[in-house]
């Protein structure tokens, strides 16, 4: 396993782009099982996420090719098989995203419950909610979601929840949909642009829906889907945690192929910060000269500000001068981020679904472990503004969403190294001496000793892999 290595204060300049988006890309390769022929997708980031959809689809009677322009292709060589297995729908959530394809083109599906990323609880009640309006017998045995259905008849379906509208139910179930009987009408669905281009995708393959980008969805039952070349959109959250980046390192960066309309909120924060925002076309570039004004955030459904982005605002805000508050009314438990950055010197608390920033003048490296995928990009982002050298472990979750961040940081004056994890490859800036640790003050008689690794031996401490953790 790997981890990074970051030497904080280097300030960005130069020019980046943006990938296409994850987020996107997953469902409508779930969606591509609906298909006839073969798919062929432009823009699908190189993520392991991507990796291990690959996997879950293989193991569905798919073929899944990277060529070697960067496209992906699918094709359907075998449609009997329908059994999305526990090894591999645990770790990722997205991969409950084979259910409504399953059930819409080969009429049974039996799924894994999903894993993913530890930020607070996810039931799918609401795909399930809506794929059985749909006709379909659902039963839930052994962690596994059985499903079969002659053939699916559209219905009027209501798909909003305590938190929201569910992202992925609404792709589960419009991909469903899409082939059932009749006329469908979601209401409540989830207007992310993530879910529009899953039906802008759906629409090239033949499938007749209205309403994209609004919470109310009509569907036109079709008999068939063919397949199609199609790209997908660029990422909104890689966008916006670069915009992040520029501002929290006080450079001037550039970031290209993204799509501003789709990050209105998140760039409107970051002007309310005192960050400088050009925008270009398809291009933005961030600057920033003095520490960020503190303000409040609220990680809300699109078009507010995403939850997917609500860490790396907070380790910005960790340098503003007063106080902020951070909400998150997505994911209330999305803040496992808070005692990794107190790690490193910055002055926040949790209180019920909000994190409390008293902001400090600087941040100091240290040894941080990322709990999740937005949280490992949080902590990459506070390391790169930091004193001194940060080490940051786990960062398998980092590379689940970002296509190589580490080498587009590089490209703009980031100095971050991939190295092995282990004790050997630990900064010696990050070791403490046995003098370091005494203290003519304090009594450390009744302390344990500390671990070996941090009294400078050469050892071979090795952190263990652990996919649950996904």
């Amino acid at each position: 396993m790997d981890m990074l290595v970051v030497q904080g204060g280097q300030p960005l300049r130069g020019r980046v782009t943006v990938g296409g988006a994850k987020n996107a890309a997953l469902p409508i390769m779930a969606a591509a099982i609906a298909a006839t022929g073969t798919t062929i997708l432009r823009g699908v980031p190189d993520l392991v996420d991507v990796i291990t959809l690959s996997h879950v689809l293989r193991s569905l009677g798919m073929t899944v090719e990277r060529c070697g322009d960067g496209s992906l292709q699918l094709n359907a060589v075998d449609e009997r098989p329908c059994l999305a297995d526990y090894e591999l729908v645990r770790r990722m959530r997205a991969s409950v995203c084979v259910l409504g394809p399953l059930l819409s083109r080969r009429r049974r599906a039996c799924v894994s419950l999903p894993g993913g990323c530890n930020i607070g609880h996810r039931p799918i009640d609401l795909h399930l909610k809506g794929l059985r309006a749909l006709g379909a017998e659902i039963t839930i045995e052994r962690g596994y979601v059985f499903a079969h259905a002659d053939r699916l008849r559209g219905a009027d379906i209501y798909l909003g929840g305590s938190f929201g509208s569910t992202v992925t139910g609404t792709c589960n179930v419009l991909s469903a949909a899409v082939l059932a009987k009749g006329t469908t009408t979601i209401s409540g669905a989830a207007c992310e642009p993530e879910v529009v281009d899953l039906g802008d995708f759906l629409n090239a393959m033949g499938a007749k829906i209205t309403g994209l980008g609004t919470p109310l969805l009509q569907i036109q039952g079709v008999s068939e889907l063919n397949s199609v070349e199609y790209t997908v959109i660029p990422d909104r959250i890689e966008a916006a945690t670069l915009l992040i980046a520029g501002a929290i390192t006080r450079g001037e960066l550039e970031v290209d192929n993204l799509r501003t309309s789709q990050l209105a909120a998140v760039i409107d924060i970051l002007r309310g910060i005192g960050a400088t925002i050009d925008i270009q076309g398809e291009s933005a570039c961030v600057s920033m000269s003095s520490a960020p004004v503190p303000i409040d955030v609220t990680a809300l459904p699109y078009p507010g500000i995403p939850t997917d982005v609500q860490a790396q605002l907070t380790a910005l805000l960790t340098l503003a001068q007063g106080i902020s508050v951070v909400t998150d009314k997505v994911f209330p438990d999305r803040f496992m981020h808070l005692p990794e950055m107190m790690r490193m010197g910055a002055n926040v608390r949790r209180e019920g679904a909000c994190g409390i920033i008293s902001g400090v003048t600087h941040l100091s490296g240290a040894c941080v472990m990322a709990s999740d995928l937005r949280a490992s990009a949080a902590l990459l982002l506070a390391s790169m503004a930091a004193k001194g050298e940060s080490v940051i472990r786990r960062i398998y979750h980092l590379d689940r969403g970002y296509d190589h961040l580490e080498r587009k940081l590089n490209s703009v004056g980031a100095q971050i190294r991939r190295v092995t994890d282990n004790a050997d490859n630990l900064p010696t800036s990050l070791m403490l001496s046995l003098e370091d640790q005494a203290s003519p003050v304090v009594d450390s008689s009744d302390m344990p000793p500390p671990p070996k690794y941090l009294l400078g031996r050469s050892t071979t401490r090795q952190a263990t892999f652990d996919s649950s953790d996904h």
